[in-house]
């Protein structure tokens, strides 16, 4: 009896131990993640091997893995930017990005885990900044949303490309200019079209005039050229031919031949 603590008390020990340093020695990376291992007697940031991947992995204790979400992210950015001519704009656009999965080490060695807020967000607002500049309000407003959209998705491009992050998308979510500003903008988009609107139904009233011109030119000079046809010797051969058809005809009839001023025959009777 006496001799049983002694027996348990080490094998509890050594049971403990061996239960921390398992917990200490394994690491389970979820799916959609990595781990960047850290040695502290190896050289500190692992850089020179891809990261651990999803899955069940044994380390030393002593050694601690960073794990990282590689999957695609979004970032929603609020911010206040200034327009061509100094006004006050709120944009908000959305990021998709993700860490670059081979270069994760180096991330994590020069970047850190808070790559988002101290690389990728400031570059955002900066490249938003930059490109909201060179646009006047009524552009942000009305055409330019597209242009603005990918011209900041390349400006951003370029700030992050060499710091260890993938730059999918950037969505310009919403742009928002001062009240008066866009009553203003709103009022003579409304005048422009209207004006637009006028200007049509001008031109269609010219083009409906001129329509008109035509046709009626056309038989003037149509009477005109029939008129100068016409001759004396023209309408009385027309006559004959038209008594010669009269007097085929099997209704009863009186022609006076060359009876009238024009010597043209004359019908005085038809039963």
């Amino acid at each position: 009896m006496d001799k049983l603590p002694k027996i348990a008390l080490p094998a509890l020990a050594a049971i403990i131990f061996i239960i921390i340093f398992a917990s200490r020695s394994t690491v389970t990376i979820g799916s959609g993640e990595a781990g960047v291992l850290y040695k502290y007697f190896g050289g500190g940031v692992v850089t020179d091997k891809p990261p651990l991947g999803e899955g069940f992995h044994l380390v030393a204790p002593w050694n601690k893995v960073y794990i990282y979400e590689v999957r695609q992210q979004e970032r929603l950015e609020k911010m206040n930017v200034l327009s061509s001519n100094g006004l006050d704009i709120k944009l908000e656009a959305s990021v998709w990005f993700q860490p670059k999965y081979d270069e994760l080490g180096k991330l994590h060695q020069e970047k850190s885990e808070q790559y988002i807020e101290r690389v990728l967000l400031p570059a955002i607002r900066s490249a938003a900044r930059s490109v909201v500049g060179r646009y006047t309000p009524e552009q942000l407003y009305s055409s330019k949303r597209d242009a603005i959209q990918q011209e900041i998705f390349e400006e951003t491009q370029k700030i992050v490309e060499d710091q260890y992050i993938q730059l999918n998308e950037v969505l310009v979510r919403d742009v928002t200019l001062p009240p008066t500003i866009k009553d203003a903008i709103e009022r003579k988009l409304r005048q422009e079209q209207e004006s637009l609107e006028y200007e049509f139904r001008l031109v269609t009233a010219e083009k409906e005039a001129e329509k008109v011109r035509i046709e009626a030119q056309g038989k003037a000079d149509a009477n005109r050229i029939l008129s100068a046809s016409l001759t004396d010797k023209i309408l009385q051969d027309k006559g004959i031919d038209a008594t010669l058809k009269l007097s085929e005809s099997p209704n009863a009839k009186v022609v006076v031949v060359g009876s009238g001023e024009s010597g043209l025959p004359l019908i005085l009777g038809n039963n």
